[in-house]
C-alpha cells in the first residue's frame, strides 16, 4: 500500500468518526432537550424518560431539527402552555454544549 492509500483511509476512518460523534450528540441534545421539555410539561421519572425517547425518535422523521421543534411546540401547545419557537431553538442550542462535552468525556 502506498502512503496515498495510507493517508485515505485514515481521512475515511476520521470522517466516519466526527459523522459518528455528531450523531451523539445530536441525540444526547435530543433527550437533554426532552427531559427539560417533560419536566415543564410536568412529566416525572419513567414518564420523563419515555418523552424524552419520544423527542429523540421524533428527530428520524425529517431532516433537520424542525421535527423535533415542531413535536414540542405542538406538546406544549396541547398542555396549554404554549411556547416560542425561539425560545425551544435557544434551550436546545444550550443543551447541544451540554451534549457535546458528555459525548467528548464519554469519547475519551
Amino acid at each position: 500500500m502506498t502512503t496515498f492509500d495510507d493517508r485515505e483511509k485514515a481521512f475515511e476512518a476520521k470522517y466516519e468518526n466526527d459523522e459518528q460523534v455528531k450523531f451523539r450528540v445530536n441525540s444526547r441534545r435530543n433527550k437533554l432537550l426532552g427531559l427539560w421539555a417533560a419536566g415543564l410539561l410536568g412529566k416525572t421519572g419513567a414518564d420523563a424518560e419515555a418523552y424524552a425517547k419520544e423527542v429523540v425518535m421524533a428527530d428520524f422523521e425529517k431532516p433537520g431539527d424542525s421535527d423535533v421543534i415542531d413535536k414540542l411546540m405542538k406538546d406544549f401547545a396541547a398542555a396549554g402552555k404554549p411556547m416560542e419557537e425561539h425560545a425551544i431553538r435557544k434551550q436546545s442550542e444550550q443543551l447541544a454544549d451540554d451534549a457535546k462535552k458528555q459525548i467528548m468525556t464519554e469519547v475519551r
